[in-house]
This record gives C-alpha cells, sequence and structure tokens, in this order.
C-alpha cells in the first residue's frame, strides 16, 4: 500500500515538474513568457 502511494506522490511531482511554467503561470498571475524567461536565466 504504501509503494502505491510514493507511486502517486512521484509521479505527481513529475507531472508538476513537466508544466511547471503553466503552473507558476496560474498561481502567481503572470504570463508564460515571463516565467520561461525567469527559469532559463537562472538555469545558466
Amino acid at each position: 500500500m504504501w509503494f502505491i502511494v510514493l507511486l502517486v506522490i512521484v509521479g505527481a511531482c513529475a507531472l508538476a515538474y513537466r508544466n511547471r511554467v503553466t503552473l507558476l503561470a496560474r498561481i502567481l498571475g503572470q504570463s508564460e513568457t515571463r516565467i520561461n524567461r525567469q527559469l532559463k536565466r537562472r538555469g545558466r
């Protein structure tokens, strides 16, 4: 049972990471292009 819960949590984290620009834009109320620029600048 714990394995299934852990698998669901890992899957949710992976999905959130793949859609991080869209999620951050909705949460922060900013445009996706602005969020994307900030994430790319930070990745240098």
